[in-house]
């Protein structure tokens, strides 16, 4: 239907005749002439119809906005006056001969080029709002990437395999997402949170390197970078170790910023473990382009009488910390106030400081610390003239949390990043996470391999550490993994401290437990969060910028209206019955 792009055309195709097609994205009436920008995939060109051309002329009268069109004419220079450098195509137009109305459009519920369109409106109209400049180009990006990755897991000899969508529900962190089966009466399928355990048992069947571009599902609480259903790329090997892995993907990352950002990233990612990123950042995703880090003071607590500080200072589970902020003693009370009402969210009381000034340091706990633990606090934290120290005293969670966030939040509305990008690798996670009734959880999974033997295990389960590894950009999380446990003796073990008795094992894992014991390699891999890490490239805030069709905060389709009833002769068939009415 066309012979050309609108966006492709420049002065080398002057005096040619041309067909395009596309949306009208603007038209103006200038003294009567009309100009149509008319928009497709590649970009903008401007038609001009004269009112010589009657026909066309009284036709170019009633196209509005969004109506689809075919445009025949001439490729012309514009006048000189009219030049518009901001668009590839700006110093030429077409002059229509002949315009064929290919549909009409309604008039939209909003405009393609507002900035304040609500984000329901335009999930609601989303059709609209991906042919938007920002949308297709989000979405593009995000093309080259999964592109790169195919090409790079294919230069490095890994086998692209599906796995299946529907099957046995396993513990793995959240909820699962149920199918009914019809032909199967009271029982589920479930829709994969990973596919953990499938990449599994395709290293005991020897492919050795697998990957997969796959979608993943899970019904839990969601934020600004979660979704109940999101797209990883997912990674197995066979006779690697965690070194050989992360060194294998860190080149991978490294390669796909330089193609798509020309970025280069350090040829070398800087690494650090799970108890220093917590003790100098407070949380396990650190965001190493901001300077502030954490100091611990309870040994300068330990005995002063403000209890506060001396109770947390004297307790093996809590923490004092002090988070220097240069500049910072220029806050404002207000400013401070609003800071203590933000670390609230995160379970602290309050929120302690010390301003350094020209005539000395000034705060309401001076009193209360004395003149001596204030200069050494001072000494601790390196603080200078026109510095804030702010301080944490809880439980060590609650310190970690408040002080880390407020670390990020403090960088952000202080413009305190000294750098653009900054990847990190965090190891030796630890291997579980007790409960307060003393149980254990596996903090990535229960197929995670501990970093020592069985007797290391059983000796010291609380303490022992994980082979785990993540790969953070930019205070994000952008990719985790393990070296996975590949004998059957070690799993058994694994389960049983997270409190699954072997009956239950068998039930729910007797598929892997019994294919550990025929064979199986070494193994350890890792998954990518595409629409987390599409995200950070595009410098979008939120991943549901960078899907096409994503689900809100509460999991709804606001574009189809899902999820939906459905009529009763359907769950029938499944023997399902739907009761609101007890709903508690």
């Amino acid at each position: 239907m066309r012979t050309h792009f609108c966006g492709e055309l420049n002065k080398t195709f002057l005096e040619e005749e041309v067909e395009l097609c596309g949306w009208v994205n603007r038209r103006r009436d200038h003294g009567g002439v009309i100009f149509l920008d008319l928009r497709d995939k590649n970009g903008i060109a401007q038609v001009v119809i004269n009112p010589d051309t009657k026909e066309t002329f009284k036709l170019a009268e009633s196209v509005r906005n969004e109506f689809v069109l075919k445009v025949t004419g001439k490729v012309i220079a514009r006048a000189s006056d009219m030049i518009n450098k901001k668009i590839p195509t700006g110093e030429i137009e077409v002059l229509a001969g002949n315009i064929e109305v290919l549909n009409t459009s309604k008039p939209i519920p909003f405009q393609l080029d507002s900035l304040d369109t609500s984000e329901e409106v335009r999930l609601k109209y989303r059709y609209l709002d991906l042919r938007r400049d920002e949308m297709q180009d989000r979405l593009r990006i995000r093309s080259k990437v999964t592109h790169y990755m195919r090409e790079f897991m294919d230069k490095h000899d890994f086998i692209d395999i599906e796995t299946p969508f529907l099957t046995k529900a396993t513990p793995e962190g959240a909820r699962d997402y149920l199918v009914p089966s019809r032909t199967h009466e009271g029982s589920f399928f479930a829709l994969p949170q990973s596919p953990q355990l499938f990449k599994q048992l395709l290293m005991m069947s020897g492919f050795e390197r697998y990957y997969q571009i796959v979608k993943c599902f899970r019904d839990e609480d969601l934020r600004a970078d979660r979704q109940p259903e999101f797209t990883q790329l997912d990674v197995e090997t066979s006779f690697m170790n965690e070194v050989e892995i992360t060194s294998l993907m860190e080149e991978m990352i490294r390669g796909l910023f330089n193609e798509l950002l020309e970025v280069s990233l350090p040829k070398e990612f800087p690494s650090i473990s799970y108890h220093e990123a917590m003790r100098l950042y407070g949380v396990d995703r650190p965001d190493l382009r901001i300077p502030l880090k954490m100091v611990d003071i309870n040994e300068i607590m330990k005995d002063v009488e403000f209890k506060v500080f001396s109770g947390p200072a004297n307790n093996e589970k809590e923490r004092v910390a002090a988070l220097k902020v240069p500049g910072g003693a220029t806050l404002s009370r207000k400013q401070i106030d609003d800071y203590t009402k933000y670390v609230g969210i995160y379970g602290a009381k309050g929120l302690a400081y010390i301003k350094i000034n020209d005539d000395g340091p000034s705060s309401p706990i001076i009193k209360f610390l004395g003149e001596e633990v204030t200069q050494k606090v001072i000494k601790q934290t390196q603080a200078e003239i026109g510095d804030i120290i702010f301080f944490g005293a809880d439980k060590t969670r609650i310190v970690n949390e408040s002080l880390g966030n407020l670390r990020e939040k403090l960088a952000r509305d202080l413009d305190l990043f000294d750098k653009e990008w900054a990847p990190v690798w965090v190891f030796d996670f630890p291997m579980f996470d007790v409960e307060d009734d003393g149980s254990l959880n596996a903090i990535h999974h229960p197929f995670t391999a501990p970093s020592g033997d069985i007797d290391d295990l059983l000796d010291n389960p609380v303490n022992i550490l994980s082979r785990a590894y993540d790969l953070v950009i930019n205070g994000s999380e952008v990719g985790g993994g393990s070296i996975r446990i590949h004998q059957s003796d070690m799993q058994k073990k694994v389960l049983e401290l997270l409190g699954i008795d072997k009956e239950e094992a068998r039930e729910k894992f007797g598929f892997l437990l019994d294919a550990l014991e025929y064979g199986c390699p070494p193994h350890g891999g890792i998954a990518f969060g595409l629409d987390r890490l599409v995200m950070i490239i595009c410098g979008a805030d939120s991943i549901r910028e960078v899907i096409a069709f994503p689900k809100t905060q509460t999991a709804a389709c606001l574009l189809t209206d899902a999820p939906s009833n459905i009529p009763k002769k359907q769950l029938r068939e499944l023997n399902i019955k739907v009761n609101l009415a007890n709903k508690s």
